[in-house]
């Protein structure tokens, strides 16, 4: 009875885990491909979906589908602070988005690779967190294969490198500025009731930012709707994914831990540069594989030092 048990628990994780790389791998690719095969030439009104269908998507899980428990914001203060998060949260994910335009799925993921480097930094600058020499050595290679990566792109875009690397750094600050702001234990938030107040300023962030910088997305995407009818199916199927990435990121957490999805989350890098690999055929070279390896048995080395070093 308990090994039945414990085999149907098995493979409720191995399902989710299944439908968490596809999630996390299929918005990757879907925005690689709207952003540079349709024409579709706006990363600020994607975004805009994105958090758009997370609000709306957030709040259904939450309030009749109770699959976390409802919070509710105590103070005008956690308010601001929450808001402050959405914004940092919506340069990470527009940053990450135009660089999808200019550069290939592979080196953006070696780039994103780099998000622990940015992470020990603002948590020194920030809070004065210290962690062991060893742990910091390991962050030399993450950065290494970077720069080796870089050398050996032949689709390299310095805008879309700068893109990629702000949006790094802004995921990075946006989880350490997360501990900061929301440490006292009465305005901690799960993650996905964190999403569902970020999300809705975000889309306030954002529209303005869509009306300024996108003037004529309404027009253009009208436009190759009519070229490509499943457009606008595409961008739906994309933004309904995006939340999805989210709950599922939840869920594995909660079912495993957060170490486990530091493991698959190094492990998902690699699997969405093979598969962007074989879908988009982009050159590679061996120089670019050799560097991307580097970051990433960096980003484990380092995971694992300071496992040890806690």
């Amino acid at each position: 009875m308990l090994s039945a048990q414990s085999e149907k628990q098995a493979f409720f994780i191995a399902t989710l885990i299944t439908f968490w790389y596809s999630s996390n791998i299929g918005v990757l690719l879907l925005n690689k491909l709207l952003l540079s095969n349709y024409g579709f030439k706006f990363p600020i009104f994607l975004t805009m979906c994105h958090m758009t269908a997370c609000a709306v998507l957030s709040y259904v899980s939450i309030v009749f589908l109770k699959i976390a428990p409802f919070q509710r914001i105590k103070s005008r203060s956690q308010f601001f602070r929450i808001a402050t998060l959405s914004i940092v949260f919506c340069g990470s994910v527009v940053g990450g988005n135009i660089s999808l335009r200019y550069l290939p799925v592979s080196f953006n993921q070696a780039v994103g690779a780099t998000t622990p480097f940015f992470t020990a930094l603002f948590a020194y600058l920030m809070t004065r967190k210290q962690e062991a020499w060893i742990t910091y050595g390991c962050l030399v290679p993450v950065v290494t294969g970077v720069i080796i990566a870089s050398g050996g792109e032949p689709s390299f875009h310095l805008y879309g490198f700068l893109m990629c690397i702000g949006a790094t750094a802004a995921r990075a600050f946006k989880s350490v500025l997360q501990g900061v702001l929301l440490s006292s234990e009465g305005e901690k938030l799960n993650s996905m009731n964190l999403l569902l107040y970020m999300s809705p300023i975000a889309v306030l962030v954002l529209l303005p930012a869509t009306l300024v910088m996108e003037p004529n997305v309404i027009d253009v995407t009208m436009t190759l709707a009519t070229e490509h009818r499943f457009l606008g199916l595409l961008i739906l199927v994309n933004s309904a994914m995006a939340y999805g990435a989210n709950l599922l990121n939840f869920l594995v957490t909660k079912h495993t831990s957060a170490l486990t999805l530091q493991v698959l989350g190094n492990a998902k890098g690699a699997v969405a540069v093979v598969i962007s690999i074989l879908i988009f055929q982009n050159p590679v070279t061996f120089i670019g594989i050799a560097g991307y390896t580097m970051t990433v048995m960096g980003v484990v080395a380092y995971g694992e030092s300071k496992r040890r070093h806690k």
